[in-house]
């Protein structure tokens, strides 16, 4: 497949999931506030949207700074995702603009497609099936392919290096699809170009400097296809 301002023909892609493939983080974003509501937390509103693709630092740095122990850590944790399963279940969970017809391209130009999410493997099976989009991918990497290989989280390069590893392509064949800063700088670092499709947040200088291309959605890159 060529691709417009990209020299190297593509031949396998690998997406990372939430906020990209589906709109999921915008879920987790609602489910947070409620779950800090239901259980008095002074938080404001819009303190989780620096979860939005934040790193496990990160994401440690905001649980020490607002739960008082690692056991309120954990029910809000698991009421933030029994809450996105449960809404995920009634339908919230969307495709994000123009996937399903970039996944039904990519498939008609034999494309090898792929999922390296830092999400657990339970939820990229329910996301997957719910959405009816399973047989498109040739394979998925999930937070437990970081825990079982030993092996750091976004954003170091080592599970697209893994997912690339698992391509058996060529790495000048490869394009990765990322919504987060975190996911860019991996794709980056992991040598793979990289296609940024902002959600929650906008690109920074420096996603403008390490991505690839950046598109408002996957409609506009169907437009940059040969």
């Amino acid at each position: 497949m060529k691709v417009e301002d990209i020299a190297d023909p593509i031949e396998g892609i690998i997406f990372d999931m939430d906020g990209l493939l589906v709109n999921s983080e915008k879920l987790y974003w609602d489910a947070n506030i409620v779950a800090a509501k239901e259980a008095n937390l002074d938080i404001p509103d819009d303190s989780y949207l620096k979860l939005v693709g934040s790193s496990v630092k990160e994401m440690e740095d905001f649980y020490h700074k607002h739960f008082k122990t690692e056991a309120d850590r954990d029910k809000f944790i698991k009421r933030t995702d029994d809450l996105v399963w449960k809404w995920t279940d009634e339908g919230k969970l969307k495709l994000q603009p123009g996937v399903r017809e970039a996944l039904v391209v990519f498939k008609e130009k034999n494309i090898k497609l792929s999922i390296a999410s830092s999400n657990y493997e339970n939820v990229i099976v329910h996301n997957l099936d719910v959405l009816k989009i399973k047989d498109y991918f040739d394979f998925y990497l999930s937070y437990k392919d970081v825990e079982s290989g030993n092996i750091q989280a976004k954003p170091a390069p080592d599970i697209y290096l893994l997912a690339a590893k698992k391509m058996q392509l060529p790495k000048e064949n490869l394009l990765v699809f990322e919504d987060s800063s975190t996911g860019v700088a991996a794709a980056s670092a992991a040598g793979l170009k990289c296609v940024m499709v902002p959600d929650l947040k906008q690109p920074t200088n420096l996603d403008k400097d390490k991505a690839t291309l950046i598109c408002k959605d996957f409609y506009a890159f169907l437009e940059k296809i040969k």
